[in-house]
């Protein structure tokens, strides 16, 4: 199963950008077809959350205050507590949230001075050092 702060990096993100479009209506919208993928997984995963928590209320205060003042990052990390609750407590929603999102490569980081990452396959020249002449034949 995927670790808790790594599914909530993911949940987070969409149940608060389907918040951000529609406010506190995403509690009860229909998905809309024009909608952005971000926003009808949010819509999906909220969806989901809602309907299995034996207590929804304050999953649905959070994501009321986070429509009512998007602005203010305390609402996002109410929301993300209350959904780190109630994944805690019912380890199969945080297996079925899995499920529903798509599928992530590898995480890919560079760090340090003159670092170099690549996140796929690369078929160029990559350099970083002092000055250094790269010559690619072909």
């Amino acid at each position: 199963m995927l670790e808790l702060d790594a599914l909530l990096g993911q949940v987070v993100p969409a149940v608060s950008a389907a918040v951000g479009a529609y406010g506190a209506g995403v509690l009860t919208r229909a998905e809309d077809e024009a909608a952005d993928a971000t926003v009808r997984l949010g819509q999906r995963l909220l969806n989901r959350i809602l309907r299995r928590s034996p207590r929804p209320e304050p999953v649905v205060a959070a994501v009321t205050d986070l429509a009512e003042a998007a602005e203010d990052p305390d609402t996002v990390v109410v929301l993300r507590r209350q959904l780190r609750r109630l994944l805690t407590e019912d380890p199969g929603l945080a297996a079925e949230l899995a499920a529903l999102l798509p599928a992530s490569g590898p995480s890919v980081q560079a760090s340090g001075e003159r670092s170099i990452a690549v996140g796929g396959a690369n078929s160029g020249i990559v350099s970083s050092g002092d000055n250094a002449v790269n010559v690619q034949r072909r």
